[in-house]
């Protein structure tokens, strides 16, 4: 980690999953950064401040993408549920899921997924033993993989009611990756009464220079985005009965205070929570 000032932790944690590219910006470790964590390299820092100088409002968007996240995990502990799939679930910060889930069911059960080194490890450093959570490196695009994980398969109880978590990963998933046939195998998996929460980006005011700009940066790491429009991405929420509002700008889900319309549209994310019928 020579030359790096982040976090002296970071080393140790990478040093865990063998080697692990500090020199290439991760998505995963620029969203720590957009909400001030310290679970970043020095490459990941310099390419979230060249987004930011294009699109001014990336942290609003990732400060307002936790917001949700909060939300609905804690609308899904309302209706039932407690066993949580938090696909991409990315390197923690305070107010995470189980933190969320926790407040309101100290026997939650929360199973984190995310194929990043560093996020995987970072968070098994964090929680430890903190009962009823795992932490399983796995990459989302191979729900089969996922769901037989240890992890995964040991904790949650898929006969039952379980909250699928999809917050701000599905834009990274190709078209070619067919997005929507992953969700439907996950959805499969899931015992009717579940729940999917999903989030993702959408070119809702983005210019095209930031559009071209934003694209160049994360076309840096490995995860390029993918920006879909609202018809394309209620299409992932096939087979899901959405609850009100249904699919709306991400801040305008449930807010627990009364939102601008022009400050919800920068975010440029859609949100929704379906609820899988019997």
């Amino acid at each position: 980690m020579t030359g790096d000032k982040g976090d002296p932790r970071l080393a140790a944690m990478a040093d865990i999953h063998g080697a692990v590219d500090i020199e290439s910006p991760n998505a995963a470790r620029m969203y720590d950064y957009y909400l001030g964590g310290d679970a970043n390299f020095a490459a990941d820092r310099e390419a979230a401040e060249k987004f930011l100088a294009i699109v001014p409002t990336g942290r609003e968007w990732a400060a307002a993408n936790r917001g949700f996240l909060g939300r609905a995990v804690r609308f899904m502990v309302e209706q039932g549920i407690d066993q949580f799939l938090d696909l991409g679930s990315g390197i923690p910060t305070v107010g995470n899921v189980h933190e969320i889930a926790h407040a309101a069911n100290p026997a939650a059960k929360v199973a984190y997924v995310d194929r990043e080194p560093v996020a995987v490890a970072h968070a098994r450093a964090l929680l430890g033993s903190t009962p009823q959570v795992t932490v399983t490196q796995a990459d989302i695009r191979d729900p089969e993989a996922v769901l037989s994980a240890p992890g995964v398969a040991e904790l949650l109880d898929f006969t039952k009611p379980v909250g699928l978590l999809a917050i701000a990963i599905l834009h990274f998933v190709s078209d070619d990756d067919r997005p929507a046939d992953i969700v439907s195998r996950y959805r499969a998996a899931c015992a009717p009464g579940s729940y999917l929460a999903l989030s993702h980006l959408s070119p809702v005011t983005f210019t095209d220079d930031q559009l071209s700009g934003g694209h160049a940066v994360y076309n840096r790491t490995s995860t390029p985005g993918t920006l879909r429009t609202p018809e394309q991405i209620a299409e992932l929420l096939t087979g899901y009965e959405l609850v009100d509002p249904g699919l709306v700008l991400l801040p305008e889900w449930r807010p627990d205070t009364p939102v601008a319309p022009d400050a919800a549209a920068r975010t440029n994310s859609y949100a929704a929570v379906g609820i899988l019928p019997g």
